[in-house]
């Protein structure tokens, strides 16, 4: 552990020992909060038991090492929320109730969105496939899986979430979401014959879900570090920005989605060279990010 940071570890039912961790700084001082929903690298035995696949097939659904380009956050006075699970085990940037009934071979409750354009594409929040399109089962669940998978994974996740930004909140007056994630490399094709690859793609879900101050600042941030930045194509922001991002009542989310070819070797799922430069980067990003302050963010929107 990094001098100066504590961790707070959250322990959850059997199926693994630690949901989710938070790192923090001795004293928060700092209204943003960053989050890594999907580079969780705990692998629970009952599903690598039930799993098709083997592991690395499995992490081909992980935003793998994310948490590590963002592990510095509590030097800039702000905690760094990050699961511990895998995303092909449950998926927190989903609702609660997007339930794919093909996977189950019981009745879901009435409750259960089983209709959802994620749920129909298998990507519900207990994923069906993995990220190359490979069913993960090999068998069909019980809802009662489900529902044990929810208990210890995805509500300790969000109860985690809603605290630190609710703390911010009464803390600064606002509470800023950086919800940190990476796309593949595929996903970084230039939109136009000549453009360059994108590094970034910034989800603000179209301005809606943050004062439009914390979206410019990571822009011209990355941007200044000669990097191409798209924004919200080919990602808006998903379930965490649209259903937390409320900057009318102080809670602004921005999802920064990461091209892996910048740090990873997709294939081996292995860090390269160019995993130490980003973390730099990502350094320098959240250095001019937690300099935000409530006052920043009200008048940029009062500006709109």
């Amino acid at each position: 552990m990094k001098k100066g940071m504590t961790k707070t570890p959250t322990t959850t039912a059997p199926l693994l020992n630690r949901a989710i961790e938070i790192l923090e700084p001795p004293v928060i001082t700092s209204p943003v909060i960053f989050a890594s929903p999907h580079s969780g690298r705990d692998y629970p035995d009952d599903l690598l038991r039930n799993s098709r696949l083997d592991r690395h097939a499995l992490r081909q659904s992980e935003d793998s090492y994310v948490d590590l380009l963002f592990d510095d956050a509590p030097r800039f006075g702000a905690p760094l929320l990050r699961a511990l699970f895998p995303r092909a085990y449950v998926d927190v940037n989903r609702s609660r109730e997007e339930l794919d009934q093909r996977m189950f071979s019981d009745n879901l409750p009435r409750s259960a969105d089983t209709r959802s354009s994620r749920v129909i594409a298998g990507l519900g929040v207990i994923p069906r496939i993995v990220a190359d399109g490979h069913d993960i089962y090999n068998r069909k669940l019980y809802y009662f899986d489900a529902r044990r998978r929810l208990d210890a994974c995805y509500d300790p996740y969000h109860t985690a979430l809603s605290k630190l930004l609710d703390h911010a909140r009464a803390k600064f007056g606002c509470a800023i979401l950086i919800d940190c994630h990476s796309m593949p490399s595929a996903g970084g094709v230039p939109f136009r014959s000549g453009e360059l690859p994108i590094d970034f793609v910034l989800g603000d879900r179209f301005g809606s879900s943050c004062a439009p101050i914390v979206t410019e600042i990571a822009e011209d941030t990355l941007g200044g570090l000669d990097f191409e930045i798209a924004r919200n194509a080919p990602y808006a922001g998903g379930f965490v920005a649209a259903s937390y991002g409320r900057p009318k009542k102080g809670i602004h989310v921005l999802q920064i989605e990461i091209n892996r070819a910048l740090y990873l070797d997709e294939q081996r799922i292995a860090r390269t060279e160019g995993f130490e430069r980003l973390r730099v980067a990502m350094q320098a990003l959240m250095q001019r990010l937690t300099k935000l302050r409530a006052d920043d963010v009200w008048a940029a929107q009062a500006a709109e």
